[in-house]
């Protein structure tokens, strides 16, 4: 079982799923380009690094939530990466939302030096991470799995094996596309209730008893309808990219998840006045 843990990217997810690490008794080093990141889990007990090859010189799993595909090959075979650092026997866990094509490259470069990669992709966004309730999807080997299990646990237990390297990604792309294309449905039904006068209290409590019932349905009314924060939406938006890319590839057509992903640029401001906001 790993003791000692490096967090390359300590924001929105990153930094609570780093907590929640910390709180759970394992050593903790981080690395982020914002400082203030850094200095608020030092605050908690952790070291920090000034590299994230630094950080793999130290750490027995590297785990990341940098965002997108070329954020994550820069964390780890980029300059001062964290390839560079990392000893042999070392696990690298990536939890952003990539193509799975990406996390076997790590692993490819990785395997000279004996260091593994998996992808451990978190589903139950901050919610999860602070009731620590993450549903984790893993690809990978599974000793390797089980080496670090209690580090993932630290924020979920519930962990399933989806096969190797690349099939945790894999499998986020096909969740994250029946998430989304429910949250269209949400978004098209609220703005008709809304723009024909429907008391949307009533409305809303009626779609969780109905067959329009769904996760996002049940949240959007108290969540999403107000509008989406910025780094939200754009979130959504980018992380959809390698799984339209994947479905591509595969021969699968995604008509759903290509329109949610083009209206997430339309979704509201979570910030502007409700009265101008529909959705």
């Amino acid at each position: 079982m790993v003791k000692r843990v490096g967090y390359i990217g300590v924001g929105g997810i990153g930094g609570p799923i780093a907590q929640n690490v910390l709180a759970g008794g394992f050593e903790l080093m981080v690395y982020d380009l914002r400082q203030e990141a850094m200095d608020a889990l030092a605050k908690l007990g952790a070291k920090t690094a000034k590299s994230a090859a630094e950080l793999a010189e130290w750490a027995e799993l590297i785990e990341t939530s940098v965002d997108g595909d070329d954020a994550v090959l820069a964390a780890f075979l980029g300059k001062n990466g964290a390839m560079e650092g990392a000893k042999p026997g070392a696990i690298i866990a990536v939890h952003s939302t990539i193509h799975p094509s990406t996390v076997k490259k790590i692993a490819e470069v990785g395997k000279p030096k004996g260091v593994k990669a998996m992808d451990v992709n978190p589903t139950g966004g901050a919610e999860g991470v602070r009731k620590h309730t993450l549903v984790w999807l893993v690809g990978g080997d599974r000793e390797d799995l089980d080496a670090t299990r209690s580090v993932f646990e630290t924020s979920g237990k519930d962990i399933f094996y989806m096969g190797p390297t690349g099939m945790g990604s894999a499998a986020k792309c096909a969740q994250q596309m029946i998430t989304t294309v429910n949250m269209l449905a949400a978004y098209e039904g609220f703005r008709v209730a809304q723009a024909v006068g429907l008391d949307l209290e009533e409305f809303d409590k009626a779609v969780k008893l109905s067959t329009g019932q769904s996760y996002m349905a049940d949240r959007w009314y108290k969540g999403f309808f107000n509008g989406m924060a910025a780094h939200g939406r754009d979130g959504f938006h980018k992380g959809l990219i390698p799984c339209l890319q994947l479905a591509h590839e595969v021969g699968v057509s995604a008509p759903g998840t290509a329109l949610i992903q083009q209206i997430f640029q339309e979704f509201p401001d979570a910030d502007g006045p409700r009265n101008e906001r529909v959705g």
